[in-house]
C-alpha cells in the first residue's frame, strides 16, 4: 500500500469530525433549543414544524443540482475541494446564528430562523455532497474502500458522540441558557473548521485513474439519477433507515426527562452507545473477511429488531434500556457503514450502465436522504411533543402514561418499521455483488473508461 492510499484513509476520515459535531446539533438538538431553552410557544412550534420540513424538503430537492455543479467543477484543485470549504465554512456561521437569540418574536421570528434555517442546508449540502463522492474517487478496491469508509465513520461518530454525550454537561457548565447555547456552537464551529483542514490539506484524489468526461447536462442530469435502478434502491433503503435513526436520536434527550426523568443519565446512556459503534465500526473490517454485504445487513437488521423491542418494552431502568441500546446502535453503525459502501459502488454502476461517471450527482442521494430523514423525524418529534402534552409540560410529572407511550411509540415502534422496510427494499432489489462490480470494472477497462492496470493491491494491515 502506498504512503499517499495510507493518507488519504486517514485524513479524510479525521475531516468528518467536526462536519458530524456540527450535523448532530443542528440535526439533533436544534428542536430541543426551541422548546426547552427559547420555550417557544405551540402555535410557533406548529409553524416551525410546517416551515422546517418544506424547507428541509425543498433543499434536498435541490441536492442533485448542487451534485451537477460539484461534478462540472474544474479547478487546480479538483472539484470536490472547494466546496468541501465554501460550504463548511458558510455552515459553520449559519450553525451560529440559529442558535442565537435575536430577541425576534411571532411571525418575524419564524420568518428569520427558517431563512437561517435553508441556507444553512444549503450550505451544509454542498459540503457534505463534495465531501463524500470524494471516496468513489480515492480507491476503486472494494476492501480499501470499506477501510476508509469504516475510519471515516469512526470519526463521523467520534463527532457526533462528542456533541451527544457533551452537550448537556456542557452547557449546564456554561450556565444552561441562551448564552451558554450560543457559546457551545462557535466552539463546534471553530472545530469543525480546524477538522475540515485534514481533508482539504492532507487528501490527494487519483485524477488520473478515469478518463476525462465532458461536462454534463441537466438533462444528463436527471437521466444520471433515475436511469440508475441501483441508485434508486439504494437511495429508498437508506431514506427509510435515515427516517427511522434521526426520529429514535432525536427523542433521546426527551426520553430521558421525561420518561426517565432523570436529564443526567441521557449523557451516560450516549456515553454507552458512543462506544459501542465506534467499537462496532472498528470490527467491521474483520467481519466483511469472512461474511458478505448481504449476511452483515441481515445480522445488523436481526440486532436492530431485538434491540427496538427490548427497548420499547422494558421499564425505564439501565439495566435493561442499556443492553437494548448497544444492540440497536452496534445494528445501525453496521448499517450506516454498508449503505455508504453500497451507494460508493453505484458510482462504478452508473459509468458501466449509462458511461458517465458522476460521483458527486451520485453521493448527492446522500444528503438529499439525510435532510428527507431528518425532516420526516423532526416533524414527527415536534408533533409529538405537542400531542403529547410534552411541549406544554412545565415538568415531567405533568406528562400523563397515554402521553409517555405515544412518545415511546414515535421513539421505537414507527422507527422499527421504517428500518425493516428499508431492509427489505435492498433484500429483493440491490444486486451489486462482489461478482458483478468485479465484471463491471473489467468492461469499464476494456472501454477504455478506467486504467485498470493501476489498480491498487493491498495487503491487510
Amino acid at each position: 500500500m502506498s504512503k499517499q492510499t495510507k493518507a488519504n484513509r486517514y485524513f479524510f476520515g479525521l475531516g468528518t469530525v467536526g462536519r458530524d459535531m456540527l450535523y448532530a446539533l443542528v440535526s439533533m438538538y436544534l428542536v430541543f433549543y426551541l422548546t426547552e431553552i427559547l420555550n417557544l410557544s405551540d402555535a410557533t412550534m406548529w409553524w416551525l414544524t410546517g416551515v422546517f420540513t418544506a424547507l428541509r424538503i425543498f433543499d434536498a430537492v435541490n441536492d442533485p443540482f448542487m451534485g451537477y455543479l460539484v461534478d462540472n467543477t474544474q479547478s487546480r484543485y479538483g472539484k470536490f475541494k472547494p466546496w468541501i470549504a465554501i460550504g463548511g465554512v458558510i455552515g459553520g456561521i449559519l450553525t451560529v446564528l440559529l442558535f442565537t437569540d435575536l430577541g425576534l418574536t411571532g411571525p418575524a421570528f419564524v420568518l428569520t430562523f427558517g431563512l437561517f434555517y435553508l441556507l444553512w442546508d444549503l450550505a451544509y449540502g454542498a459540503n457534505d455532497i463534495a465531501y463524500w463522492s470524494m471516496l468513489p474517487a480515492l480507491t476503486i478496491n472494494q476492501k480499501e474502500r470499506e477501510k476508509t469508509g469504516a475510519f471515516a465513520r469512526i470519526c463521523a461518530n467520534i463527532g457526533m458522540y462528542l456533541v451527544v454525550v457533551g452537550i448537556i454537561p456542557a452547557t449546564y457548565a456554561l450556565g444552561g441558557n441562551k448564552n451558554a447555547w450560543f457559546i457551545f456552537s462557535i466552539i463546534v464551529a471553530l472545530l469543525t473548521w480546524v477538522f475540515l483542514l485534514f481533508t482539504l490539506l492532507g487528501v490527494k484524489e487519483k485524477r488520473d485513474l478515469y478518463k476525462t468526461e465532458e461536462r454534463t447536462s441537466l438533462k444528463e442530469l436527471f437521466a444520471v439519477i433515475f436511469h440508475n435502478d441501483q441508485l434508486l434502491y439504494t437511495a429508498l433503503a437508506m431514506a427509510l433507515f435515515m427516517i427511522g435513526y434521526c426520529t429514535t436520536t432525536s427523542f433521546g434527550v426527551y426520553y430521558f426527562k421525561y420518561a426517565y426523568k432523570d436529564e443526567n443519565m441521557y449523557a451516560v446512556f450516549s456515553g454507552i452507545l458512543g462506544v459501542s459503534q465506534l467499537l462496532a465500526l472498528s470490527i467491521f473490517n474483520l467481519f466483511s473477511k469472512k461474511y458478505t454485504r448481504k449476511q452483515l445487513y441481515t445480522l445488523s437488521t436481526i440486532l436492530v429488531v431485538l434491540g427496538y423491542l427490548i427497548f420499547f418494552f422494558a421499564p425505564e431502568k439501565m439495566g435493561f434500556i442499556g443492553p437494548a441500546g448497544v444492540l440497536i446502535f452496534i445494528g445501525e453503525a453496521f448499517i450506516q457503514l454498508l449503505m455508504l459502501m453500497f451507494l460508493a459502488d453505484t458510482v462504478e454502476y452508473g459509468q458501466w450502465k449509462l458511461g458517465r461517471r458522476n460521483e458527486s450527482i451520485t453521493f448527492s442521494m446522500q444528503p438529499f436522504i439525510n435532510k428527507i430523514g431528518a425532516a420526516l423525524a423532526n416533524g414527527i418529534v415536534m408533533a409529538t411533543t405537542v400531542i403529547s402534552g410534552i411541549n406544554a409540560a412545565a415538568t415531567p410529572e405533568e406528562v400523563t402514561a397515554r402521553g409517555l407511550l405515544l412518545m415511546k411509540s414515535a421513539m421505537l415502534i414507527l422507527p422499527l418499521l421504517f428500518i425493516v422496510t428499508g431492509y427489505l427494499i435492498y433484500l429483493f432489489k440491490f444486486k451489486i455483488d462482489k461478482e458483478l462490480f468485479d465484471r463491471m470494472l473489467a468492461d469499464l477497462a476494456a472501454r477504455g473508461d478506467l486504467k485498470l492496470k493501476e489498480r491498487e493491491t493491498f495487503v491487510d494491515d
